[in-house]
């Protein structure tokens, strides 16, 4: 059924740490799909994800693009970063984006991406960033939790628990 993590994450620069974290599981071809309010650390996630990948590029929120693509430098997989907050009801619109990578030679990171990416791919790793405490907006250093779900075949031997 895959894998399952709940960690605790004090602080945006451990949020980072995860990221990095995350990209040594990463391989090309693998959906990650970001959930989490606003300001819940989800850049913060990818940005350490694409510092691990080793990638080009800062990356920020992609919202006025809807994706952005980061080659890696090291002949790694590139990393593309997609916003669906204002893609329509699914991910059809992915093949539209021009994008000029290949998606499964690729990391595709999804923000905003429930119930419109699930079916791209039966494989994928669900990453949902909640505050810790409560549903008080507060400031961004309260603590998150982040849910790690790994969904298909491709997750069922990675020990996502091991980023605890």
């Amino acid at each position: 059924m895959g894998s399952h993590a709940t960690l605790t994450v004090p602080t945006p620069e451990r949020m980072g740490r995860l990221g990095r974290e995350l990209a040594a599981l990463l391989r090309p071809g693998d959906l990650v799909l970001l959930s989490g309010e606003l300001g819940a650390g989800k850049t913060t996630l990818t940005r350490g994800l694409g510092e691990g990948l080793q990638v080009r590029g800062a990356v920020t929120s992609p919202t006025f693009v809807i994706a952005r693509v980061h080659p890696s430098l090291v002949g790694g997989p590139a990393l593309v970063h997609v916003d669906a907050y204002r893609l329509g009801g699914d991910l059809d619109e992915m093949e539209d984006l021009d994008l000029d990578v290949s998606l499964p030679e690729s990391v595709v990171v999804v923000e905003w991406g429930e119930g419109k990416v699930e079916r791209l791919s039966e494989d994928r790793l669900e990453v949902r960033i909640e505050r810790a405490i409560g549903d008080t907006a507060g400031d961004d250093h309260d603590p998150r939790r982040v849910l790690l779900t790994g969904i298909g075949a491709r997750w069922e031997d990675v020990e996502l628990a091991k980023l605890a």
